[in-house]
């Protein structure tokens, strides 16, 4: 019966650094960079857009696709790099210990 309790204490510490996590998250900025730097996304912690940033230079209308693709680059890039902080804060969080289904994010 001590082990089920145990157990218990154990999974609400782990909710409620679950939830500390969440808000981490949402304070969380990465950015991701494409044509050389030319087009710049910034995401939070959970994917959203927070910013955009254009060098004028690739502001012309006949080449509207390739600025188009330039910033579908960025933001892959962006969310990359929030899906990998994102793993890592679990990985501290759970002490490397796997997660069943439902659990995570």
């Amino acid at each position: 019966m001590r082990d089920l309790m145990g157990m218990m204490k154990k999974a609400q510490e782990l909710q409620s650094k679950m939830a500390e996590m969440q808000a981490e998250l949402e304070d969380l900025e990465v950015e991701g960079l494409s044509g050389a730097g030319m087009v710049t996304v910034k995401l939070n912690g959970k994917g959203a857009m927070r910013g955009l940033t254009i060098d004028p230079s690739l502001i012309k209308p006949e080449e509207a696709e390739i600025l188009e693709d330039l910033i579908v680059a960025a933001h892959n890039d962006a969310q990359q790099k929030v899906e990998t902080a994102m793993q890592d804060k679990m990985k501290e969080i759970t002490g490397g210990l796997p997660l069943p289904p439902g659990m995570g994010f």
